[in-house]
């Protein structure tokens, strides 16, 4: 029996060598795309022995890997940095807003500014439109009464007592606003003595110069569309001129300009305006873009157009 199972045991050995050598001679003779489908490496997500330093594996198809980036210094300062100046760049970072008037100072050493004063243009009254000059004596109280052509009243003077010698009225009616010259305009004093008597005096009629009206905070000047006229040889009104040298002395040069010009007709009025600001854009300070124009139409408007060229400081 033992002889048998020996002999068997050798036999079945023989075939399994066999066996493998024809599978080896199979595997060497098989090209390298033949390989079982279920033959590659995979590594799970979410299973221990995944995670290999920087390498992390998230799932079958997704592999997230973190690389380390040192920290990005630099060591710049406006003092130290070559090609800076510290006093230029102070002078960008601190500037508050545009100065339009320095660079025409440096330049006014190497040419002639178009931006120059004439001091020997004096057209606009200054101190008073009209002067009243009342020889009363004796009386309890009195009132000068200014009206326009329509019998409106535009201004009012009164007291107790005997009127002083001069009045000087600044061409602003009762509530503060400037009036239009071109207009007829006329006084009318009253008195009054201790028994309640009154007395008229009636005054002639008077027209308004070109005059202007000058406080702390704002710059105006009224004139008649009439002194718009140009002198001989002259490329703008020579009225113009002296308006575009006093906002050029009055103040802040990025405030704006406004033009207001009330006429009987749109039409009138619009080219008045622009032909105004197209003569001052040359001539003042700043960005043209400050000059603001405004047309308005009155039937009472002087024949000539009234102007109103106001500045704030």
């Amino acid at each position: 029996m033992k002889v048998i199972t020996k002999r068997l045991l050798t036999c079945a050995a023989a075939v399994l060598s066999v066996v493998l050598l024809e599978a080896d001679s199979a595997y060497a003779q098989a090209p390298a795309d033949s390989a079982p489908a279920d033959s590659t490496m995979k590594l799970k997500g979410g299973e221990k022995g995944t995670v290999l330093k920087s390498l992390t594996i998230e799932g079958e198809d997704r592999v997230r890997i973190k690389i380390g980036r040192p920290e990005l210094k630099i060591d710049l300062h406006p003092a130290t940095a070559p090609g800076l100046e510290w006093e230029c760049i102070w002078t960008v970072l601190d500037r508050g807003h545009f100065d339009l008037v320095t660079p025409l100072l440096g330049r006014s050493a190497f040419e002639r500014s178009p931006y120059r004063p004439r001091p020997w243009l004096h057209q606009f009254r200054e101190s008073g439109v009209a002067r009243f000059r009342p020889a009363l004596k004796g009386v309890e109280r009195w009132a000068l009464v200014v009206a326009n052509s329509r019998g409106e009243t535009v201004r009012v003077f009164d007291g107790k007592g005997s009127p002083p010698k001069e009045i000087v009225w600044d061409g602003r009616s009762t509530d503060g606003e400037p009036v239009a010259p071109g207009l007829t305009y006329s006084y009318v004093l009253e008195a009054y003595d201790k028994a309640g008597n009154k007395r008229n005096f009636v005054g002639k009629g008077f027209e308004l110069p070109s005059y202007l009206i000058e406080t702390d905070d704002q710059l105006a000047m009224m004139f008649d569309g009439g002194a718009l006229s140009r002198d001989s040889g002259d490329k703008d009104p020579s009225i113009l001129l002296e308006v575009a040298t006093r906002i050029n002395q009055f103040g802040d040069t990025t405030q704006p300009v406004h033009i207001q010009v009330t006429a009987r007709s749109y039409d009138k009025a619009q080219a008045i305006t622009s032909e105004i600001a197209r003569a001052l854009s040359p001539l003042l300070l700043g960005d043209p873009a400050r000059i603001q124009q405004k047309a308005e139409v009155h039937s009472e408007a002087p024949a000539r157009a009234t102007v109103l060229i106001a500045v704030a400081r």
